[in-house]
């Protein structure tokens, strides 16, 4: 729980709605240090999804003695009630969070400039929250269809809202370090699955029935603690009034043109070559990684196997020697997700020095280095250089995700920053569907063609790596908007009258001045130990490497 001193009350406080913007102006107590432990109880939550592979297997397994559904297509499994799940139709539902986050976001991202932090956060809590518990009454009901409307697409619409929802509202909070504030959230998408996914192996083993795992009251029970955490943090959100600046801190001249001190509307931004170069920027990323993330695991033991224990041929291993090669391969994968959530934090703060542009020119051409280092390290044998290598590319895969909000707010400025970010997530949703569809046909394309398992990757590296090449060249492109572009003063006033801000008696210049504190402490100790503990985790998994 995150809970924060005072706020003042606009004029109108009788009448405003306790979740309503007006009622979240910081007062004069308030300490911006309290806004980014608010963000990560509503991304350590939404993160979850990540951890979603967990529930693949147990759901394949929820009927004893029951065929598989193997024989059905995907659509018949929706309404199946006899036969068990295929593991590849329950995975479709990580597709479902993904397209769902993206179009949640895009079409709601003006709506929440409007509504504030504090309403956004509470009904995203009901969305994922609410959307976990209704697949896990569809789980005991066997009724997947019903898995898919409330884990898939209600869940995904509380993702969508819940990732956007703190972007904008941090990055007014740190003007003097934009990429540091949106890495703290971000990160917290990226750390969620490994707080959620022990503890749902956890939940599932504490409600099984013999071998079946509770899969269904787990989802309902973690539904119900993720709401809590997430209408916490909700609660926790303050907006800064309008004009407010940290103390001592003065706006650096403007030597960068990349960044702007104008505005630019929703409504103009999207319609901007800007906004669809950082589109193609973020889909190449995001595909890019994908690909490695979804096939780390298996290249891993497929590409180096037998040679991981210093054994020659695959056919003499024992049981044990092929379970120690599947650990090693697990740590692998706990391994690359603590740097795709650490990554987040540490290349969005050094985007604050190296600027936005630079740290994607960075991305990409260390990323296509790597990436077409990855099969000469499996062809050589070197284990752990190809682990660095992975862990590398996780870092800036999740370093793309928490920079480009502030990217987007150096050229479009911070008035609608969360609303054009949303829009931008489109990419993500695409990215998310192509990028795995695109892995698995290659791979078995490669496979039908005789192509050896351990090679089967090489190729499909190489087509990642020019994928990053696209992206570079569509950075390289991104250009100052035009003056055109920028909102007039009356639009800019227009604009933050439908935030309520007109209305504020706080004096800008006092608001916000309170110390850090008890409160502080406890916010951040509420949402840092449990991160602390999934890092604990993740590095105990990764041990088996070693």
């Amino acid at each position: 729980m995150t809970v924060v001193p005072e706020s003042v009350p606009a004029s109108g406080g009788a009448t405003s709605g306790l979740l309503a913007r007006e009622r979240t102006i910081a007062g004069p107590r308030f300490n911006r240090w309290f806004v980014p432990p608010a963000a990560l109880a509503i991304h350590l939550c939404i993160g979850m999804a990540y951890g979603f592979s967990v529930f693949w297997l147990p759901m394949s397994k929820l009927v004893p003695g029951a065929p598989s559904c193997e024989s059905l297509g995907f659509f018949a499994q929706l309404f199946a009630a006899s036969c068990n799940w295929t593991v590849p139709a329950v995975t479709h539902i990580f597709e479902t969070f993904i397209a769902m986050l993206g179009i949640s976001a895009a079409i709601w991202g003006g709506w929440l400039e409007h509504a504030g932090p504090r309403k956004a956060g509470f009904i995203a809590a009901l969305c994922w929250g609410g959307g976990l518990v209704i697949g896990g009454i569809g789980v005991s009901m066997h009724q997947l269809w019903l898995v898919f409307l409330g884990c898939g697409v209600l869940g995904g619409i509380g993702l969508g809202l819940g990732y956007i929802t703190p972007v904008s509202t941090l990055i007014k909070w740190f003007p003097d370090r934009r990429g540091l504030a949106t890495g703290f959230a971000i990160m917290g998408f990226g750390g969620g699955a490994m707080i959620g996914a022990p503890i749902a192996v956890a939940l599932m083993a504490r409600f099984a029935h013999g071998e079946v795992a509770g899969v269904a009251s787990t989802l309902m029970v973690m539904g119900i603690l993720y709401f809590i955490a997430m209408v916490a943090g909700a609660f926790g959100f303050r907006v800064p009034p309008t004009g407010w600046k940290p103390l001592g801190w003065t706006p650096p001249p403007a030597t960068n043109t990349l960044i702007t001190t104008k505005h630019v509307h929703l409504n103009v931004a999207w319609k901007t070559p800007q906004f669809w170069m950082l589109w193609i920027v973020l889909c190449m990323n995001v595909t890019a990684g994908i690909g490695v993330l979804a096939m780390a695991s298996p290249m891993f033991q497929e590409v180096f196997g037998a040679r991981l224990l210093g054994v020659t041929t695959a056919t003499a291993l024992t049981v044990a020697q092929k379970a120690s090669i599947a650990a090693a391969a697990a740590g692998l994968v706990g391994l690359i997700s603590l740097f795709n959530s650490l990554g987040r934090i540490l290349w969005a703060s050094a985007s604050d020095f190296l600027g936005r542009k630079n740290t994607y020119v960075v991305f990409f051409v260390l990323g296509i280095l790597l990436y077409c280092s990855l099969p000469s390290l499996g062809h050589m044998g070197l284990a752990g250089v190809f682990i660095i290598a992975v862990c590398v590319i996780l870092s800036m895969y999740g370093g793309g995700f928490s920079t480009v909000p502030a990217y987007l707010a150096d050229i479009f400025g911070t008035q609608m920053v969360g609303a054009i970010h949303g829009r931008l997530l489109t990419a993500w949703s695409v990215a998310g569907v192509i990028g795995p569809f695109l892995i698995a046909a290659l791979r078995q394309a490669q496979l039908d063609a005789g192509v050896a398992k351990n090679l089967v990757y090489d190729r499909t590296l190489y087509i990642l790596a020019a994928l990053l090449l696209i992206g570079l060249i569509a950075n390289l492109m991104v250009r100052p908007v035009k003056e055109a572009h920028h909102m007039t003063d009356e639009e800019l006033a227009r604009e933050r009258s439908l935030q309520h801000e007109a209305h504020v008696t706080a004096n800008v210049d006092q608001a916000a001045r309170g110390g850090f504190g008890i409160v502080g402490v406890i916010a951040w100790a509420l949402v840092g130990i449990p991160f602390l503990i999934g890092v604990w985790i993740a590095l105990s998994k990764a041990a088996a490497l070693f």
